[in-house]
């Protein structure tokens, strides 16, 4: 029997926001090609409990801790835990974030709004990818979920596009200062995903008017997302780094 073309037996995995959607499904993912996984959740310990549980059965040795990125010191406990529960760490996946609904343009956009939004999406991924390097063993993966808005913007919603945007230029200049270790550092950048997140802005008009802007026919799933951050995972993807993988089914196709 042939080799699995996707082979992470015995790796050590950290996913952010792993109790549902994108990570769920990563985690899942992962864990079925021999992964350990370790995933974060903020409040929804039920369903993380859940999804380390199914990874369990597929890999072994996963768990779930809570951690709000936002606060520095969770992320040091975080990584300390994960260090003395897995050892070095040889992926991290960076998903948890936020995506505030209301459509605000820019002149009524405040500053609450707007620090959040990049605290939880940009300064809080410095924080943990900082703290993470030094956790990290050489050859290793880190995947951060970016967006299309981070590189066409999105109006209505400036705010969360600069923090993505922010986060494609942060993983480049990474990628180039972890390189002589061998660890490659990429970003996914997903268009619409059909995730509780984005359920209230996919109502039945917005949903049919999205979907017909995508060339594929229809809004990803979190599946759809997971394979290719599970790609850059993998040493398929061992001479790719800096690199913006867009998935968003033909929607945004840069030059």
């Amino acid at each position: 029997m042939s080799a699995p073309l996707i082979d992470l037996s015995q790796k050590r995995v950290l996913i952010t926001g792993g109790s549902r959607g994108v990570g769920a499904a990563t985690a899942r993912l992962l864990a079925g090609a021999g992964a350990r996984v370790a995933i974060t959740y903020r409040t929804r310990r039920d369903e993380a409990e859940a999804v380390a549980a199914e990874c369990r059965e597929l890999a072994g040795g996963a768990w779930a801790a809570p951690c709000d990125l936002a606060r520095p010191e969770r992320i040091n406990a975080l990584l300390d835990l994960v260090n003395d529960n897995f050892g070095a760490l040889d992926i991290l996946v960076v998903n948890a974030g936020v995506w505030p609904p209301e459509h605000v343009e820019v002149g009524a956009l405040d500053d609450e709004r707007w620090c959040e939004t990049i605290e939880i999406n940009l300064t809080s991924v410095f924080r943990l990818v900082r703290a993470t390097v030094t956790h990290m063993r050489d050859n290793g993966r880190i995947v951060l979920v970016s967006s299309t808005a981070g590189q066409r913007g999105e109006a209505g919603h400036a705010d969360y596009a600069a923090s993505k945007g922010g986060m494609i230029s942060f993983s480049k200049s990474v990628a180039v200062e972890m390189a002589p270790r061998g660890i490659t550092v990429n970003c996914v950048a997903p268009g619409w995903i059909d995730t509780e997140m984005v359920e209230g802005a996919l109502d039945e008009v917005n949903r049919e008017r999205a979907e017909r802007e995508i060339p594929l026919g229809r809004i990803a799933t979190p599946e759809d997302v997971a394979g290719p951050i599970a790609f850059l995972c993998s040493d398929l993807a061992r001479h790719v780094t800096g690199e913006v993988l867009n998935v968003n089914g033909g929607s945004v196709m840069p030059g």
